[in-house]
């Protein structure tokens, strides 16, 4: 019988998991990672479902390790004027790294989590068993993309027994099986910042610096491309750019659309990086409307926070310049400088879950791409050049920001290839 450790973070997710994993006939422990110094509610939440499963609950101390790879790497993407994405690093680092050698110490076979999202596996003509991550059947809760940086390895030893059902049915087995946490609301927000409001939580952790806030205005030619009409309806990066000539698509899966080869523009990589490149604003460009506290507690398309008034529509910062501490923002959700067509990942930062997907250099792709959760995937192209790896949307995309990841998918089965950082 095969043992799996269940990751038991007290929530309705991770119990169906388990009792699922249960039913199926496998020999189950429940664990809980011990993220914070002193014990939390959710570890009692959890020790409660497994007792009614009637399985061991067992905990795992991992708060040394997440305070060093999670936590202080979270503040310092921000002090770095970047926009984290802690969920993600702490899969990588924490549920199926710590977690997974746990689970090998006490002699188990797989590691199983509540994320929707689907695995699968093949064996390719070489005799290797590849596997696959895709996104969950429940579209308004896939969690593939939080699971962007993990490996061959990782997922060899991974199970995700709810990926094939919606949440309406895990909480409803729930219920069923008399599970405590049948009723538990979701967890919001990121876990280790608790109560307090995000901004409170940083400036615990980094030291406040008055800087300017800078407005850069637009005219309405050029917030017309931007609007929502415009973007629903406009032209694609491809129709944008002037006779460029195209490339053709590799002969393969990954690489078509709707099952025919994709036609790709050919750009050169000045062009590529002129349409990955952020925006840079100075001050001569626009005009000091008002003081913050420090450039490093704010991130590209935020809105709340500046408490800056005299605005018929919402101020959004849209550039943030570390150096100089100064934040730059813009009226409207129309204003050009929310949004960008493309993006550069250092080559050191590219992850490719199917390394035998790996894109070689001069190689063009096309794929379907997310930079942030829940966000509807968007058609994009992929190219691979000597300095990196550039995604250029077919529509400009809002709030691209340093630090977050992006991700990308097949469009035959929304299977997740590989992910970067920004």
């Amino acid at each position: 019988m095969k043992k799996i450790l269940v990751g038991m973070s007290g929530g309705v997710d991770s119990s169906a998991a388990a009792l699922l994993l249960l039913r199926q006939g496998y020999d189950v422990t429940g664990c809980t990672l011990k993220l914070e110094d002193k014990e939390s509610s959710d570890v009692n939440d959890a020790r409660q479902v497994c007792s009614r499963l009637g399985i061991e609950h067992i905990t795992a101390e991992a708060s040394e390790r997440f305070r060093e790879a999670v936590k202080k790497e979270f503040a310092a993407v921000y002090e770095r004027g970047g926009t984290p994405n802690p969920c993600i690093t702490c899969n990588r680092e924490i549920k199926f790294d710590a977690f997974m050698q746990c689970a090998l110490e006490l002699g188990v076979d797989y590691v199983a989590t509540g994320h929707y999202c689907k695995k699968d596996e093949f064996v390719n003509e070489k005799g290797e068993t590849i596997y696959r991550i895709l996104a969950g059947d429940d579209k308004n809760k896939d969690q593939s993309y939080f699971l962007c940086q993990l490996s061959q390895e990782q997922l060899s030893r991974a199970l995700f027994p709810i990926g094939d059902i919606d949440k309406p049915e895990v909480r409803r087995l729930a219920k069923e099986a008399g599970l405590p946490s049948a009723e538990k609301k979701d967890s919001q927000g990121i876990c280790f910042v608790g109560k307090v409001d995000l901004p409170v939580f940083l400036q615990q952790k980094l030291k406040p610096k008055e800087g300017k806030v800078v407005e850069i205005f637009a005219t309405e030619q050029e917030r017309e491309p931007y609007t929502q009409a415009a973007l629903k309806a406009g032209e694609t990066v491809a129709d944008t750019i002037a006779e460029k000539g195209t490339v053709a698509a590799a002969e393969s899966p990954e690489c078509n659309v709707s099952g025919t080869a994709a036609t790709i523009p050919a750009l050169s990589t000045e062009e590529l990086e002129k349409l990955s490149q952020p925006h840079k604003y100075k001050p001569s460009d626009g005009k000091v409307i008002g003081k913050h506290i420090g450039a490093q507690f704010y991130t590209i398309g935020q809105r709340k926070g500046l408490n800056i008034g005299g605005h018929k529509e919402s101020i959004f910062i849209i550039s943030i310049d570390i150096e100089h501490n100064i934040i730059y923002v813009g009226e409207g959700h129309s204003h050009p400088g929310l949004y960008r067509k493309g993006l550069k990942i250092d080559n050191s930062e590219v992850h490719w879950i199917r390394e035998d997907l790996k894109m070689q250099i001069g190689e063009a792709r096309r794929y379907l791409v997310r930079i942030r959760y829940r966000q509807p995937l968007q058609e994009a192209t992929l190219y691979q050049q000597p300095d990196g790896l550039y995604i250029i949307f077919d529509k400009p995309q809002r709030g691209i920001s340093p630090g977050q990841f992006a991700a990308w998918y097949t469009h035959q089965d929304e299977e997740m290839i590989g992910s970067g950082v920004i």
